[in-house]
This record gives C-alpha cells, structure tokens and sequence, in this order.
C-alpha cells in the first residue's frame, strides 16, 4: 500500500517535470497525482495487492461513523443530565469482540472511551471481552452494543 502512494508520488513528480512551464505550478503536480491515481488504479491487480486509496476511503468512513456515534451519544446524554429528576442506573456490563489484533482491540477501546456515556473499564487478558461501564444500562447498553457493531465493521474493513 505505501508502496503504492510513493509510485503515485513518482507519477506526479514526473508529470511535473515532464510538462513544459516556466515556473513549476502546484497545480500541475496536483493533475499529475490524479493521472497517477487513474494509472495506478488501472494496475492494482499487477502489484498483487489492494488499491490503496480503498483503505484511506475506509479510514474517513470510519471517522465520519465516529462523529455521528458521538454526536448521537452527546445528545442522548445531555437529555438525560437537563431532565429534573436523574432517573439513570448505572452499570457495568461485558461485550465480547471478534477483533484479534492489539491494534484493532485498542482503536475499538478508544472509540468507545471516547462515546459519551460508556467508557471502557478493562480488557480481558485475551482482548476478546471488554468490560463496559454504562451511563444509564437501560437505556445506554442497546446503544453502546450497535455503536460497537458498527465500530467494529469499520475497524474491520480498514485493517483486512
């Protein structure tokens, strides 16, 4: 994959040099990177492996999911800290995972953290079970165990 991204470097910088101006523009480069991206996409299969720009519209997928994730949870916490009364149990429960990798298990922990209203206690030594702290486990556990569902999906298509 950064393989990839330096040949497409190369594709641009060549195309930079190859086009006749007085003065190199940033615009030519920019034209160049995009001929290299068509180029490479056209010869992805050769290298053996997956375009690399899948992986990076994976990456802004799985960042825009976390904005609307935290925008979700901030306003279902705000509803719940402005009622009058406080009508909230919390409580801890646990959620076992299909990631394998550390990198997969840490991303997926502090994404989680990150979610107002849960916040991820510990992790088995295995890493396929987190222990979750819940605002409100009535109400915030069905939302935090589709949150992780989706979080999980997302993490799963960057990383394979």
């Amino acid at each position: 994959m950064f393989g990839q991204f330096l040949l497409n470097l190369f594709i641009a910088l060549l195309w930079l040099l190859l086009v006749d101006e007085p003065i190199p523009q940033i615009t030519t480069f920019f034209t160049g990177f995009v001929v290299g991206i068509g180029i490479l996409y056209v010869m992805h299969r050769f290298f053996g492996t997956r375009f690399y720009l899948r992986r990076v519209s994976k990456v802004i997928y799985l960042i825009l999911l976390f904005i609307i994730e935290i925008a979700n949870s901030s306003i279902t916490v705000m509803k719940q800290i402005l009622t009058p009364k406080l009508k909230i149990t919390p409580g801890i429960f646990t959620y076992k995972t299909d990631l394998k990798g550390d990198w997969e298990i840490t991303v997926l922990a502090l994404l989680l953290t990150l979610t107002p209203g849960s916040v991820v206690m510990e992790v088995s030594e295995e890493g396929n079970v987190f222990y979750i702290h819940a605002m409100d486990i009535e109400q915030s556990k069905e939302e935090v165990i589709r949150s992780i569902g989706k979080f999980e999906k997302a993490i799963l298509e960057v990383t394979r």
